[in-house]
């Protein structure tokens, strides 16, 4: 877990209990000239102290947060890859915006052609390269994938790397997402989209799921990543298990390029088909961590699709937004947000939607305002929306053996 608001899980979760914010002021390029000046950066990295000086000074921001977050996966979940067929280890990643930032960097090369002195750079302006490196990182020979599909990359990369499982195509998947977007070129266009929020004298208060006040998403970095591997590899290694996926979904709106369904249909499907694998009813799910980036549209389809889908339940069903302290990580955000569901499994708490203070007619579920509340969770989801209409829902249960 590399994120605004905490490297590594415990910190990680430790933030989010506490209700922490990690948007502020942007430091990594000079802002002051945009409508939105506020981010949620990963703040203090220095990825040397994670990796060898060399590779580090090597490869783009979003490769070293893909290769640290692997990494950390790797190593908590006691994972031999020496003891390992690698032949059956294999690497999902999403992304968004990928390496798009590096051709920003690189511009000044445009007009030298082939006597570009640094040769490698064209490679790692590919959305793969994150993928390519965890792979190469661990060895991994069996199958891979990059996923972009907008802020539900990450999403459909676990939830395809589970599908690719159930195949039988592995035994094991590194499975997540990263995305470093915080650059002027991807900065300026997500400006002109007008979707952010522009309380930049308030960075901590400017992202406010289900508020009736939301203005915009704030966009974050940062990356996740978790180990998959069939049950039978987990018990006969005596792996620590955090929690089983049993269900996945995914559709298309098929509406528009950036506006959700206004319906709401699209991701009540989504959910419908991850709960339809999972043969369970929609009044077990016990906690549901939403999409939730604090748009207008977003979090008023959102909680009307979801009405659709638990339908009295809805109302007494915890929904929460960890967006308002992480920022939206947009390819990222679907990992980060699966890895928060697991960790609030593990720990029976649900974290809290901070900043919200004003409730929205249209947004009348039980968000989990302002503070993590402890509940014993058996069974949760966690939804992902990306523009072009993607829809991606994961279910999760406690695992018993």
């Amino acid at each position: 877990m590399i994120s605004p608001i905490g490297v590594g899980k415990d910190d990680f979760w430790a933030a989010l209990k506490s209700g922490a914010v990690g948007i502020d002021r942007i430091t990594l390029f000079d802002a002051s000239e945009y409508p939105t000046r506020i981010a949620a950066e990963v703040k203090n990295f220095k990825p040397r102290n994670f990796m060898k000086p060399e590779p580090a000074e090597q490869i783009p921001r979003f490769c070293q947060f893909a290769l640290i977050a692997a990494a950390q996966a790797i190593s908590d979940a006691g994972l031999k890859m020496e003891e390992e067929n690698r032949e059956r280890v294999g690497v999902f990643m999403g992304t968004s915006r990928g390496g798009m930032p590096v051709l920003e960097q690189f511009k000044p090369l445009q007009n030298r052609g082939s006597n570009s002195p640094d040769g490698l750079f064209f490679p790692y302006c590919f959305p793969n390269a994150a993928t390519s490196l965890v792979a190469g990182m661990a060895g991994a020979q069996g199958p891979t994938s990059t996923v972009m599909a907008a802020c539900a990359s990450s999403s459909i990369a676990i939830g395809n790397a589970f599908r690719t499982l159930q195949d039988g195509n592995a035994d094991v998947i590194i499975a997540g997402g990263t995305e470093a977007p915080l650059y002027p070129l991807v900065f300026a266009g997500a400006c002109a989209s007008r979707a952010m929020s522009t309380l930049n004298e308030k960075p901590q208060k400017a992202c406010h799921p289900f508020d009736k006040n939301r203005d915009g998403y704030v966009m974050g970095e940062g990356a996740g990543a978790v180990i998959l591997e069939t049950v039978d590899h987990a018990l006969s290694r005596n792996a620590k298990i955090y929690g089983e996926i049993i269900g996945y979904g995914l559709t298309c709106d098929a509406y528009h390029i950036t506006a959700p369904d206004p319906s709401g249909g699209g991701m009540a499907r989504t959910m419908n088909l991850a709960l339809s694998e999972g043969k369970v009813s929609p009044a077990e799910v016990d906690y549901l961590n939403a999409h939730g980036t604090s748009t207008v549209l977003n979090d008023r389809c959102e909680t009307l699709s979801i009405k659709q889908v638990f339908g009295t339940h809805a109302y007494s069903l915890p929904v929460s937004s960890t967006k308002s302290m992480t920022g939206h990580l947009l390819g990222a955000a679907g990992a980060v947000e699966f890895i928060a569901c697991l960790l609030a499994m593990q720990n029976n708490f649900i974290p809290p939607t901070v900043n919200y203070e004003t409730p929205d007619p249209d947004c009348d579920l039980d968000f989990v305002p302002n503070r993590a509340r402890k509940s014993r969770l058996n069974l949760v989801m966690s939804n992902s929306l990306g523009f072009g209409g993607h829809n991606a829902s994961l279910l999760i249960k406690r695992f018993t053996d």
